[in-house]
C-alpha cells in the first residue's frame, strides 16, 4: 500500500474526521503511537492502516472503503 492510498482509505472510511484520528489516537497495537507518528517512524501504511481499522472496530467489508455503484455498460 502506498502512502497516498493510506490517506484515500482514510478520508473513505472515517470521512471529515479520519486526519484527526490518524495524528490523535494513539493505538496499543503501533507500540502506543498514532498512525501519523508510525508513518513518520517508517512503518508499513498497510500495517498502519490495519492497526487504526481494528482499534476502530471499522467491520471487514468497510476496510477498503465504501462500496461504490457499478457503471453501466
Amino acid at each position: 500500500m502506498r502512502y497516498s492510498e493510506f490517506w484515500e482509505l482514510v478520508d473513505d472510511v472515517f470521512g471529515p474526521q479520519g486526519r484527526t484520528l490518524a495524528r490523535d489516537l494513539v493505538i496499543g497495537q503501533l507500540d502506543d503511537r498514532t498512525a501519523v507518528v508510525a508513518l513518520d517512524a517508517g512503518e508499513d501504511p498497510a500495517a498502519v492502516w490495519r492497526a487504526l481499522c481494528d482499534a476502530q472496530d471499522v467491520p471487514a467489508a468497510l476496510r477498503w472503503g465504501h462500496p461504490r455503484p457499478r457503471r453501466r455498460a
